[in-house]
């Protein structure tokens, strides 16, 4: 059920927004198919980023975004997180298109809530980066939902380790072996469906395209982590060798939750390498 609500964040300088909470994004919407979008006050015409947030495409919510309201809200955006179903209740083809669904429900209704339909900026971290970079690569997600591809202003995916899925099933499948050790359960290779089509069908590096029209990309990744630098270096450069400007950045001294907690604090590098990639959309009305 929809419902709307004042909401201010006590958090230094505070930014008073609307939130309007659980909205459907779907009809009939499954209890999952919802989302929430938070306005700064009299906000019109502001460029939106759409959360997608991780949790190994099994657990996770939208409610799951730290300070990151508050701080986009400061900087002249509207921001909006989503939820989706999840595995194992619904296969990864379902869970992506709910994900491009709200997109989709974004891109037809965000003008209403004080957002700019044709600036959207995609970000995801973890479980959450490979949907954001698959959905700004494999354009028929989002023509599917009426979305074209040149509304999206940028993605920034966060840590994730699945951009090219066969890779990272390789990479940990002979790790474990010649470490003796067991083969995961419900790794990857299962999540992704066990079968070697689906596995490049749903890696965003099988994607690329020259004059395709994805947009620029910001590639985050904790530096000290062989899986995610080797994914985000690999993504960036297959970006790159297409023409599409993409910049990797490792960050150090961190951990993969610490990553995506500390977006928005003013001396966090990666924040700052966020901000400048988003510098010409900060502060923009029109």
């Amino acid at each position: 059920m929809k419902t709307t609500l004042p909401f201010l964040l006590l958090l230094s300088v505070a930014q008073a927004q609307n939130l309007t909470s659980n909205i459907p994004y779907a009809d009939p919407a499954h209890e999952r198919q919802v989302l929430d979008v938070y306005a700064p006050d009299d906000a019109e015409n502001l460029p939106v980023i759409f959360w997608i947030h991780g949790g190994g495409w099994q657990v996770g919510d939208k409610t799951d975004i730290q300070i990151k309201p508050r701080v986009f809200a400061e900087r002249g955006f509207v921001f909006v997180s989503t939820n989706y179903r999840l595995l194992p209740h619904v296969e990864m083809g379902v869970l992506i298109r709910d994900v491009a669904k709200s997109l989709g429900w974004v891109h037809k209704n965000i003008a209403g809530y004080g957002g700019d339909p044709r600036r959207i900026l995609v970000m995801g971290h973890s479980a959450g980066a490979q949907l954001a970079a698959l959905l700004c690569i494999d354009d028929r997600y989002l023509k599917a939902e009426g979305v074209p591809f040149d509304v999206l202003k940028g993605c920034m995916p966060v840590d994730g380790d699945t951009y090219d899925v066969p890779a990272i099933i390789i990479t940990v499948e002979i790790r474990q072996t010649v470490h003796g050790l067991p083969l995961p359960e419900f790794g990857h290779r299962v999540k992704f469906g066990n079968d070697p089509e689906k596995h490049l069908e749903f890696s965003a590096i099988t994607h690329v395209a020259k004059d395709k029209g994805s947009p620029p990309f910001l590639i985050l990744h904790v530096a000290g982590h062989p899986d995610v630098t080797a994914q985000a270096l690999r993504l960036g450069a297959v970006l790159k060798k297409a023409g599409v400007p993409a910049k990797v950045f490792g960050a150090r001294e961190t951990t993969h939750n610490q990553l995506n907690a500390n977006l928005g604090l003013p001396d966090d590098p990666a924040t700052k390498e966020l901000f400048k990639f988003l510098g010409p959309l900060m502060g923009a009305t029109r």
